[in-house]
């Protein structure tokens, strides 16, 4: 497939991919079309990993992006690995300029835990 432009562009967790990938197998099952391979492991891909609904996902993402040292490519980052420790946060931010705080990363990881439940 080549693609000549890109119309839109938005970021999305893995659940919201993951939801939107039911829809594109429950169309093609109604309408009888076979699931191609790339779809099947893109289904099982999200499926395997995602950790939450797509509703609980991006309210994570809408209270990451509220912090101060936050930028949406790491807020949808956040919301799907679902970090549990420091460490984990930390590794996220790696590549960034700026380190966090133990109360910033408490914060980040006290939002996460509310998503999971």
């Amino acid at each position: 497939m080549i693609v000549k432009e890109v119309l839109s562009e938005e970021l999305l967790t893995l659940p919201e991919v993951k939801g939107m990938l039911h829809e594109i197998m429950e169309e093609r099952l109604k309408d009888e079309e076979e699931l191609g391979y790339e779809l099947k492991k893109a289904i099982n891909h999200a499926e395997m990993f995602s950790k939450t609904t797509p509703e609980k996902a991006r309210e994570l993402v809408n209270k990451l992006l509220e912090l101060e040292k936050m930028k949406p490519e790491i807020a949808i980052r956040v919301a799907d690995v679902m970090p549990q420790s420091r460490d984990e946060l930390r590794s996220l931010y790696a590549k960034e300029r700026f380190t966090l705080t133990d109360e910033e990363l408490d914060q980040m990881l006290d939002l996460v835990e509310e998503a999971m439940d």
